[in-house]
């Protein structure tokens, strides 16, 4: 096990509905989420993840993603690795969430 946990689009859509306490970080580059996100999420680019972890809340659930679920996994194992307890990524990454017709908008400032 990879001490990290998955979650679906509908799970994460739920979760959102019922006003659930998480924080929401997109690992893509700048040019994929130029194209849009999931409402809520923090932008913080796979590279950069080492040097800001710190900054992370440890005491809410942490739900990365990125295109397909791939480079998110490896922000939640390194978060998991790192001491973080409820790590989940968003299997399917944002492409699955957009294929269940959920919404995405653009980051401000973007």
């Amino acid at each position: 096990m990879y001490g990290f946990q998955e979650i679906t689009a509908d799970q994460l859509n739920t979760l959102t509905e019922q006003g659930g306490v998480f924080t929401l970080i997109d690992v893509r580059s700048p040019g994929e989420v130029a194209r849009g996100v999931i409402d809520g999420a923090k932008h913080l680019p796979l590279h950069l993840l080492p040097m800001s972890l710190q900054q992370l809340d440890k005491s809410q659930p942490i739900i990365f993603y990125c295109l397909s679920g791939g480079r998110s996994a490896q922000a939640a194992a390194f978060a998991a690795a790192q001491g973080f307890s409820q790590v989940l990524n968003l299997h399917g990454g944002i492409s699955a969430w957009a294929n269940r017709g959920l919404p995405i908008v653009q980051l401000p400032g973007k």
